[in-house]
């Protein structure tokens, strides 16, 4: 084992117990308090999420050692993983049975889309982060639009929540723009 195989080890065996711990913590809750009722299916889910997006973080480094990508896809991982686990939970429009939701998912699949159409290198990963930022704002402006299954419902705090994970894709796609400029 080389030198710098082993220094990432901490790193990611800190990684995965992050994940184990998230995991854990409703699971302890439900042992404190009743207003926490998770059943099999929801740590199923939340596992398999965990999984994904820290299988996506471990390809993210293999696939490149510039510290600009790899803090831009961490960024894209956390808006991915923002967008599916708000909209399983609760949703981001409404509530979670509101077919508006929807929109949101197609927007990360615009993400996923641009992300294998780029080869996952460092430019195309730039557009494809910004286009999701841009679809994460056309589906909240249709799904506002669109009727809700809740009355009253104001829409700030839901823009607002969507405005911090669009932030995070840009964010992303200016990591990449940078990782790109100093990738050969």
């Amino acid at each position: 084992m080389t030198t710098e195989a082993r220094k990432g080890v901490p790193w990611r065996a800190l990684g995965w117990g992050f994940a184990v711990a998230l995991l854990a913590t409703p699971f302890v809750a439900m042992w404190f308090t009743s207003e926490v009722n998770w059943t099999a299916s929801d740590f199923i889910s939340a596992g398999a999420l965990l999984a994904v997006i820290g299988a996506g973080f471990e390809l993210a480094v293999r696939a490149s050692r510039n510290l600009y990508y790899r803090a831009g896809a961490a960024l894209a991982l956390l808006g991915a993983f923002l967008v599916i686990w708000v909209n399983l939970a609760v949703g981001i429009v409404g509530s979670e049975g509101n077919p508006s939701n929807l929109l949101f998912f197609g927007a990360l699949l615009v993400g996923i889309a641009g992300a294998c159409i780029a080869r996952f290198k460092a430019a195309g990963m730039a557009v494809a982060a910004g286009t999701t930022a841009v679809a994460l704002g056309i589906a909240f402006a249709i799904a506002a639009m669109g009727p809700t299954d809740e009355p009253f419902v104001s829409h700030w705090l839901e823009l607002a929540g969507t405005s911090v994970i669009a932030v995070s894709f840009l964010a992303s796609a200016a990591l990449f723009r940078r990782a790109a400029r100093e990738l050969p």
